[in-house]
Protein backbone atom coordinates (compact mmCIF):
# COMPACT_ATOMS: atom_id res chain seq x y z
CA UNK A 1 0.00 0.00 0.00
CA UNK A 2 1.19 3.47 -1.29
CA UNK A 3 1.85 6.05 1.78
CA UNK A 4 -0.76 8.99 2.02
CA UNK A 5 1.95 11.11 0.59
CA UNK A 6 2.77 9.18 -2.10
CA UNK A 7 -1.34 8.90 -2.61
CA UNK A 8 -1.97 12.41 -2.63
CA UNK A 9 0.52 13.29 -5.41
CA UNK A 10 -0.60 10.32 -7.68
CA UNK A 11 -4.77 11.80 -7.01
CA UNK A 12 -3.04 15.49 -8.08
CA UNK A 13 -1.52 13.91 -11.10
CA UNK A 14 -4.51 11.99 -11.86
CA UNK A 15 -6.63 15.92 -12.04
CA UNK A 16 -4.26 17.12 -14.37
CA UNK A 17 -5.22 17.34 -17.98
CA UNK A 18 -4.54 14.44 -20.27
CA UNK A 19 -1.42 16.44 -21.90
CA UNK A 20 0.11 17.59 -18.69
CA UNK A 21 3.49 17.72 -19.17
CA UNK A 22 6.02 16.51 -16.93
CA UNK A 23 7.38 19.57 -15.99
CA UNK A 24 3.64 20.90 -15.16
CA UNK A 25 3.65 17.43 -13.25
CA UNK A 26 6.90 18.48 -11.54
CA UNK A 27 5.65 22.26 -11.04
CA UNK A 28 2.29 21.21 -9.23
CA UNK A 29 4.34 18.57 -6.91
CA UNK A 30 6.48 21.59 -5.98
CA UNK A 31 4.27 24.23 -5.65
CA UNK A 32 1.99 21.90 -3.33
CA UNK A 33 5.09 20.68 -1.84
CA UNK A 34 5.82 25.02 -0.82
CA UNK A 35 2.13 25.14 0.19
CA UNK A 36 2.36 22.22 2.82
CA UNK A 37 5.91 23.73 4.19
CA UNK A 38 4.49 26.94 4.88
CA UNK A 39 1.16 25.71 6.67
CA UNK A 40 3.32 24.18 8.68
CA UNK A 41 5.47 26.49 9.62
CA UNK A 42 1.97 28.49 10.05
CA UNK A 43 0.93 26.07 12.55
CA UNK A 44 4.39 25.75 14.45
CA UNK A 45 4.36 29.86 14.82
CA UNK A 46 7.26 30.47 12.20
CA UNK A 47 6.42 33.46 11.23
CA UNK A 48 7.58 36.91 10.89
CA UNK A 49 5.31 40.10 11.18
CA UNK A 50 4.52 42.13 8.50
CA UNK A 51 6.79 45.24 10.50
CA UNK A 52 9.36 42.58 10.99
CA UNK A 53 9.84 42.10 7.17
CA UNK A 54 9.24 45.94 5.83
CA UNK A 55 11.91 46.40 8.31
CA UNK A 56 14.30 43.71 7.53
CA UNK A 57 13.47 44.40 3.77
CA UNK A 58 14.42 48.22 4.34
CA UNK A 59 17.66 47.43 5.39
CA UNK A 60 18.78 44.93 2.69
CA UNK A 61 17.65 47.42 0.61
CA UNK A 62 20.23 50.09 2.00
CA UNK A 63 22.83 47.38 2.05
CA UNK A 64 22.78 46.94 -1.83
CA UNK A 65 21.44 43.62 -1.42
CA UNK A 66 25.13 42.61 0.03
CA UNK A 67 25.79 39.78 2.61
CA UNK A 68 26.89 41.67 6.21
CA UNK A 69 24.64 44.82 5.35
CA UNK A 70 28.41 46.47 3.02
CA UNK A 71 26.71 48.72 0.52
CA UNK A 72 28.74 49.03 -2.32
CA UNK A 73 28.12 51.34 -5.66
CA UNK A 74 28.60 49.74 -8.76
CA UNK A 75 29.72 52.45 -12.14
CA UNK A 76 29.29 50.73 -15.35
CA UNK A 77 29.99 52.45 -18.42
CA UNK A 78 28.20 52.15 -21.60
CA UNK A 79 30.77 51.57 -24.62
Amino acid sequence: MASPTKQAALRMIQQLPEDASLEEMMYELYFRQRVEKGVRELDSAKTVSHSEVKRSLAQWLQSGGRPGGRSQTTRCRLA
